[in-house]
């Protein structure tokens, strides 16, 4: 188990356990995760464009966080009922963070998974691709390219909330000029680079919308995690430290009915199946407390609670660091009665003041407004809808942290 060691850091409200990532990767681990994304099945809405996926070609794009000189690439058929076959695919250098589907055309590499370019990904499952020597800068714009066989376009495996544009080729073209931009991801799930030292690792991030970035800007990459992996990479000291955002729009930790599978039922898969995490940020909740029914406002967050032990519990016993984040302020969105503050509040007190984590983010102090306590700030409003930052707010909550303390 791992020893706790407690310091308040009073003018960020951040409360953190001084770690490092110089351990040894459990059971010889090779591979460090640099890029990944939570799936669910497509809602009707999020669905890819016409001509749909089926014998065509899609180009998504990516940002990595930290480089390697070895990758290999994990796609899901998770939510699938039938196969997904591709025919290939490719991983190129981006030209940009998404606003353009153009690729450096001499970076190109195919992909093979057991030695095919062909791959038929069962329904429910995953595939891992086979090793394949391909430098990545830090922060790089990586382009995945994949051309389909037969594949279903309703009932398909994606991440809605990509705020990065990916374009559809159809096969009856070979401009891509012509290709229909969609601001999804289907079917890709991971980036895996081979470990380089030691001190390479992972944070894995359980979210909502907030953490998955609405609010934040379309193809110019700043989530708060994204804010958060640029600092670690500025700091010699952190700058193996990838960051995982595992942000799901609409989602809930424990009541059925949100969008995606709910964090009590991912987090396995989202947090403890990545390669080389050291650490997990836990910072759900909005939605359960939310949408509960009147008087229900402290048992939901309750309920919150015993899934975040659970993942404690089970981290730890891999050696994994577990830290909470509060949950930020919604007064004046239509989520908002004095019960489900009441929820909010005790889950948030439990965040500050658990023995089991081994640490907290205090992201309501740092966004919440001086006249209101109850209300984001004026300043990180995105739409007026007093739940979303806006892309100030993200970057306000990713400097809220303090990474000596976090990460060294």
């Amino acid at each position: 188990m791992l020893k706790l060691h407690y310091l308040l850091l009073s003018a960020v409200g951040i409360l953190l356990t001084a770690a490092g990532c110089t351990s040894p990767a459990k059971d010889g681990q090779a591979w460090v995760t640099t890029w990944a994304t939570a799936v669910q099945l497509a809602e009707p809405y999020n669905l890819p464009p016409a001509p749909g996926l089926e014998g065509n070609t899609l180009r998504q794009i990516v940002q990595v966080s930290i480089g390697g000189d070895v990758v290999r690439l994990r796609l899901s058929n998770e939510h699938g009922t039938s196969d997904a076959e591709i025919t290939s695919v490719e991983l190129a250098c981006a030209s940009s963070a998404g606003d353009t589907y153009l690729q450096d055309e001499r970076t190109v590499r195919r992909v093979t998974f057991g030695g095919s370019e062909n791959l038929v990904i069962k329904a429910g499952e995953r595939a891992t691709s086979d090793p394949i020597r391909f430098p990545l800068n830090p922060r790089q714009n990586v382009a995945i390219t994949l051309r389909f066989g037969q594949i279903s376009s309703t009932i398909v495996t994606a991440h809605p909330g990509s705020r990065t544009t990916s374009y559809l080729l159809p096969s009856t073209e070979t401009d891509w000029a012509k290709a229909v931009p969609t601001n999804h991801w289907f079917v890709i799930n991971a980036l895996d680079v081979k470990r380089s030292s030691a001190e390479q690792c992972a944070v894995a991030v359980l979210g909502n919308s907030i953490t998955d970035g609405r609010g934040s800007t379309t193809n110019q990459q700043d989530r708060w995690t994204d804010n958060l992996s640029r600092r670690l990479l500025a700091d010699p000291k952190t700058d193996g430290v990838a960051v995982l955002n595992f942000g799901l729009g609409g989602n809930c930790v424990v009541r059925e009915g949100g969008l995606g599978p709910t964090a009590s039922t991912r987090y396995r898969r989202d947090l403890l199946g990545q390669q080389g995490v050291r650490y997990i940020i836990l910072f759900e909740g909005v939605n359960d407390l939310g949408t509960c029914n009147e008087g229900d406002g402290i048992a939901t967050a309750d309920s919150i609670i015993g899934v975040f032990e659970q993942i404690i519990s089970e981290a730890h016993a891999q050696d994994i660091r577990v830290y909470g984040a509060t949950v930020t302020p919604f007064k004046g969105h239509y989520y908002y009665t004095p019960d489900r503050e009441l929820g909010r509040q005790h889950l948030n007190a439990w965040v500050r003041t658990s023995h089991g984590l081994d640490g907290f983010i205090d992201f309501d102090r740092v966004v919440r407004s001086t006249a209101d306590s109850i209300r984001l700030d004026e300043r990180f409003l995105f739409e007026n809808d007093y739940l979303h930052p806006n892309a100030e707010g993200y970057r306000v909550m990713a400097d809220a942290i303090d990474i000596s303390t976090l990460f060294y």
